[in-house]
């Protein structure tokens, strides 16, 4: 039996986008618990633009330098048969899958008004889509396996709200629904599926207007990349068999686990509801139940320590 150290001994781990940030970490925390990982990584730019840089083969010898066991993979998450090239550099290297980690992404952040198609169709097929790509094409893996996990990686920006991120918002939340309808589809195989909303200094969260700030610097501090890392591995490995179709929030030393969409208050009137009774009974039964337009920084108001 493996070792809390070794929680992920024997096991095979594909991470997106783990040429940098978190994805990187959760690379190098897997191999560090006896995982075999796929560093699956473009190279690209921020925006999703092309890059001369080679940070999986980075991350890969970095991981062969400590002992542990690596291949590096260059395909994008945006298109189904890369997607699918992915899995096989798995099957391939290693002869099985245990552990996906969708982790890919790119930012292209505007107000609303001023997004273009092109702006959130990008971002939409990285996150959403390439999530689904990846994920479809570990499933038959799994399946025929009878074992499996997905941690999917979401965002406050969709839980919650951001400005300048409705295609990013979007995305990651569209992801939280594919999460929680691949549990549902594949509990019967023994495969489980979760999503976390990470919070760590990254190059996609220096991006982001107003980062530069001290206040900014002072909030984010402790929320380094290499805090998400221990979570995903243990979602990963069988000290985490039981916890499936969730949505935590990890925040330096901090794990939420965050609601879901469910009824908070319902009004019935067996006559059907008019434009007056909706105003004069309806809105003021349920105004103490509406939320309001808040953001993340402000949901997550307090430092963590």
């Amino acid at each position: 039996m493996a070792t809390n150290e070794q929680a992920l001994a024997g096991k095979v781990v594909l991470v997106t986008g783990a040429g940098r940030g978190i994805g990187r970490e959760i690379a190098l925390a897997s191999a560090a618990a006896g995982a075999a990982v796929v560093v699956n990584d473009l190279g690209g730019a921020l925006d999703g633009g092309t890059s001369t840089e080679t940070p999986a083969q980075e991350v890969v010898n970095e991981i062969k330098a400590a002992g542990g066991q690596a291949v590096a993979d260059g395909n994008s998450v945006a298109e189904p048969g890369a997607a699918e090239a992915i899995v096989r550099t798995a099957m391939d290297a290693f002869g099985r899958l245990d552990l996906v980690v969708n982790n890919a992404g790119i930012l292209r952040d505007r107000m609303f008004w001023k997004m273009s198609f092109a702006d959130f169709d990008a971002v939409v097929k990285v996150h959403l889509y390439g999530s689904f790509n990846v994920s479809r094409a570990a499933a038959q893996v799994f399946k025929e396996q009878g074992s499996g996990a997905f941690v999917h990686i979401t965002s406050t920006a969709g839980l919650v709200g951001n400005l300048g991120q409705a295609n990013y918002a979007a995305a990651k939340l569209g992801i939280v629904g594919l999460s929680r309808s691949i549990a549902t589809d594949m509990a019967r195989a023994g495969i489980r599926s979760n999503c976390i909303a990470p919070f760590a200094m990254t190059r996609m969260v220096a991006s982001i207007p107003g980062a530069d700030s001290p206040e900014f610097q002072q909030a984010t501090k402790e929320m380094t990349a290499g805090r998400i890392a221990p979570f995903v591995v243990f979602l990963g490995s069988d000290a985490g068999r039981e916890v499936t179709g969730q949505i935590f929030a990890v925040r330096g030393n901090e794990i939420s686990i965050m609601s879901q969409s469910r009824p908070i208050r319902t009004l019935h009137d067996a006559r059907g509801w008019t434009q007056e009774t909706l105003a004069n009974r309806f809105l003021p039964t349920i105004r103490p139940h509406l939320y309001t337009l808040e953001t993340t920084n402000e949901v997550f108001a307090g430092d963590t320590i």
